[in-house]
């Protein structure tokens, strides 16, 4: 997974507002007094939200599964990533917050991997740390079924489609998204495709609730991401907040 998507990777994600969201996960943060100090990102991506958080202050260390994404990660003098696996990654310091955006969370899709990845945060975090992440919230999922979508998406170098095909499996709070990629590339007028499959998983928050309590969290707040209202059976992306 992400092989060949991560070529593509920030073109097919270009119209994303990291800084919104930077600017939302900050002001998180400093609602429970984390102004700055020292964040773990798991799944960092090609860092664009570790160094606009960075920017704003805060030291961030980035874990990242896709050597691809790693080799094509911004920089910044105080934000610095590594491949690994968030599931098991061992670092030398704790920090006072662990970051999980972009629905990270939902690509553990067993029991096991998502139990290993709230112990390995526990492990990771200051008492009092936080550990923030969004999710597919299950009951928007339920009532608003995934459906076929088609994107397309430009820059100097590329035309791309996008097709997604998502099967939605109930019993198991599974969607696989099937992806199919048809790529134009502009210098020499060649066409190309490409599928994936991401299963993503999808959470209720009485499900969150006895996780957090396993693993030493409290969960202190849910909200749907960027808007900060309440969940609802509408809000397919909702934002968690631990505490340790």
């Amino acid at each position: 997974m992400f092989d060949n998507y991560s070529n593509y990777y920030d073109l097919l994600y270009q119209d994303k507002n990291y800084q919104e969201e930077t600017n939302y996960i900050s002001s998180l943060l400093k609602k429970y007094e984390i102004n700055d100090g020292d964040l773990l990102e798991f799944g960092s991506g090609t860092g664009k939200h570790g160094c606009l958080l960075a920017e704003k202050g805060y030291n961030v260390h980035g874990i990242e599964l896709s050597t691809e994404m790693v080799s094509k990660a911004k920089t910044h003098p105080k934000f610095n990533c590594q491949q690994g696996d968030i599931a098991n990654v061992k670092m030398s310091q704790s920090f006072d917050a662990v970051l999980s955006l972009f629905h990270v969370m939902s690509y553990q899709i067993s029991n096991n991997q998502i139990k290993a990845v709230f112990e390995n945060a526990s492990k990771h975090l200051n008492s009092g740390g936080l550990f923030i992440f969004d999710i597919w919230y299950s009951p928007a999922v339920h009532n608003l079924q995934p459906s076929v979508r088609v994107k397309r998406f430009e820059n100097d170098k590329f035309k791309i489609i996008r097709v997604a095909e998502p099967k939605n499996f109930p019993n198991k709070n599974l969607v696989d998204v099937n992806y199919t990629f048809f790529i134009n590339e502009l210098r020499n007028n060649s066409l190309s495709s490409f599928k994936e499959t991401h299963t993503m998983r999808h959470f209720s928050l009485p499900e969150i609730d006895v996780l957090a309590e396993n693993y030493g969290f409290k969960l202190v707040e849910a909200q749907e991401f960027l808007s900060k209202k309440n969940p609802s059976e509408n809000t397919w992306g909702v934002c968690v907040i631990l505490k340790k």
